[in-house]
């Protein structure tokens, strides 16, 4: 006599019950995230990016002579561990912009670990989410190098 072999549980079944682990496993990934930034942006606080070479360069910048959507990253963040907006919205203002959105899908995901149950969007919005963000950082990429938007430019 043979037995079926063993499958996972069905996705849905497993979002009706819930994660059934200790909350504190659950809440170990947010809490490995915050650790991370928060190291990070310690060591940018630290360390001034607005210091030339401190942090390097951008391979983007040396190898093709562009600004990157990341490039005056490392200096907004310092920008904003001394509480200067303006000047890290001169850095990156698609950073800047980016924080808010960057905490709901944090405080989203830590919440649905917290209660046991997943944050699950559906596929159309994943796909539509990722169509933006690349949309956008093309154009951004675009318009700070072009001398219209030479004021995005870090």
């Amino acid at each position: 006599m043979t037995t079926a072999p063993a499958t996972p549980p069905d996705h849905r079944v497993v979002a009706e019950r819930g994660d059934v682990r200790p909350r504190w496993r659950r809440l170990m990934l947010p809490t490995a995230a915050v650790g991370a930034v928060a190291a990070a942006t310690v060591a940018l606080h630290v360390r001034d990016p607005h210091v030339q070479g401190t942090w390097g360069i951008c391979p983007t910048k040396a190898v093709f002579g562009i600004e990157c959507p990341g490039c005056g990253g490392l200096r907004a963040v310092n920008d904003l561990t001394n509480l200067q907006l303006v000047d890290a919205a001169s850095s990156n203002l698609l950073l800047v912009a980016a924080i808010p959105v960057l905490a709901y899908v944090f405080a989203r995901w830590s919440l649905g670990r917290w209660r046991g149950r997943s944050w699950d969007p559906s596929e159309r919005a994943m796909n539509w989410s990722g169509l933006t963000l690349v949309v956008v950082l093309a154009v951004f990429t675009v318009l700070r190098n072009v001398p219209a938007g030479a004021w995005l430019a870090p």
